[in-house]
């Protein structure tokens, strides 16, 4: 017998990740001594103190049990705390937190919870493909918003026709931002509020790069923002600030309503996550002390790894934007390329995979991603094999 994917299923985009991972691994196989510029998956290991708490955590058979299917109300009360001490933020543990295992689940989720056949969501040109994922399976309209780098990437909300903000139902951001690294400011996260009060907009604030910032910055929290529960949550997840990819886990907090559709359409679908994972990443938010050292030797290193291969590119006047937050370089293409085919080139000639920002949406055309999940040296390395390319000679 043979069995056809749903309609539903056809109608998702194609995986951008997959595509580049697959053309990656080709290179790989050929024997290629490929430099993996392309992907957003933290290199360091996770910090002894939270694998230490698993550990623990484990050998307690309570913790071997299903799940409360809403999660460890220790757990959302150890979010809460961390909110109010990282960010001066109180949530209510009991109504204002959802566990998510890894916050992609709670972005592509939210518009089966939230959203209605036909609703219109506002999502940011370029930003994170997964957003797409969500629009398809909840089966709603969506509209770009366009991310320039004259606003420094930020959303200019006087340039969204009346008539878009007016039948948008959700608004998607995501500052620290993927793929271009800009950050938001108290002004602009003004303004957010302002915009979804006036058009009745949910926010959703996807905060995944919350501990990543730059040359001093400390990246806000939308929640920080006077006005914001009342208009939208905010996803997190521990994967960046913790490197606890492939751990899953991560939460929603704001908006209570939000949160319990969110908590409602889990009930369904999950019986929350391990709870010695639960109780690992309380380690992680609770323990002050090591979280803060943790944090800030993760940015120290990604900001060394930035510097290093912003110096060797301007050695050649490859010009990048300068990156504010998360682990990111947004460089432009040399002109007679386009995003994809310039892509293309460097992992042909160079052996340097990097994303096409194109994949991101409209506007990363004329940008590639560079990841800086990779030690210093080979980000030089990297940046030397590109501009030994004819492209690049005088």
């Amino acid at each position: 017998m043979q069995f056809e994917e749903s309609n539903l299923l056809k109608t998702l985009p194609k995986q951008f990740f997959a595509s580049l991972v697959a053309k990656v691994n080709a290179k790989i196989a050929a024997g290629a001594d490929v430099i993996n510029l392309g992907q957003g998956n933290p290199d360091l290991p996770t910090p002894d103190y939270i694998v230490k708490a698993m550990q623990n955590a484990t050998a307690k058979a309570a913790d071997h049990k299903y799940s409360l299917f809403r999660g460890e109300l220790r757990f959302k009360e150890a979010i809460a705390q961390f909110y109010l001490t990282e960010y001066g933020v109180t949530i209510d543990p009991k109504t204002e937190v959802a566990i998510l295992a890894g916050s992609k689940i709670g972005l592509v989720e939210l518009p089966w919870a939230l959203m209605n056949p036909g609703d219109t969501l506002l999502l940011p040109d370029p930003g994170y493909p997964d957003y797409l994922s969500g629009a398809a399976l909840g089966r709603v309209n969506y509209e770009t918003v366009p991310l320039k780098r004259e606003n420094d990437f930020l959303i200019d909300y006087s340039a969204i026709p009346v008539t878009t903000a007016k039948k948008a139902k959700f608004l998607y951001m995501n500052y620290p931002n993927n793929p271009t690294g800009a950050i938001a400011t108290s002004n602009f996260y003004e303004q957010t509020v302002a915009f979804a009060n006036h058009n009745t907009v949910g926010i959703v604030s996807d905060f995944a790069y919350g501990a990543i910032g730059f040359d001093g910055h400390k990246p806000l929290s939308f929640l920080q923002t006077p006005g914001s529960k009342d208009v939208g949550i905010e996803t997190y997840t521990l994967s960046k600030t913790f490197n606890m990819a492939g751990w899953r886990v991560g939460f929603a907090v704001g908006n209570a309503d939000m949160i319990e559709a969110i908590n409602l359409i889990q009930d369904h679908l999950f019986v929350s996550i391990f709870p010695a994972i639960q109780d690992a990443a309380i380690e992680a938010l609770s323990n002050t002390e090591a979280r803060q050292n943790a944090v800030k030797s993760l940015q120290k290193t990604y900001e060394r790894r930035r510097n290093a291969f912003i110096s060797a590119v301007r050695e050649f006047n490859w010009e990048p934007y300068v990156s504010k937050g998360a682990f990111y370089v947004l460089m432009p293409v040399p002109e007679g390329y386009n995003s994809a085919s310039f892509a293309d080139l460097l992992l042909t000639e160079a052996n340097v995979a990097v994303a096409d920002a194109s994949g991101f949406g409209d506007e990363g055309e004329g940008y590639i991603r560079v990841g800086l999940t990779i030690e210093e040296e080979r980000l030089v390395e990297a940046a030397k094999r590109i501009g030994q390319l004819a492209v690049f000679k005088v």
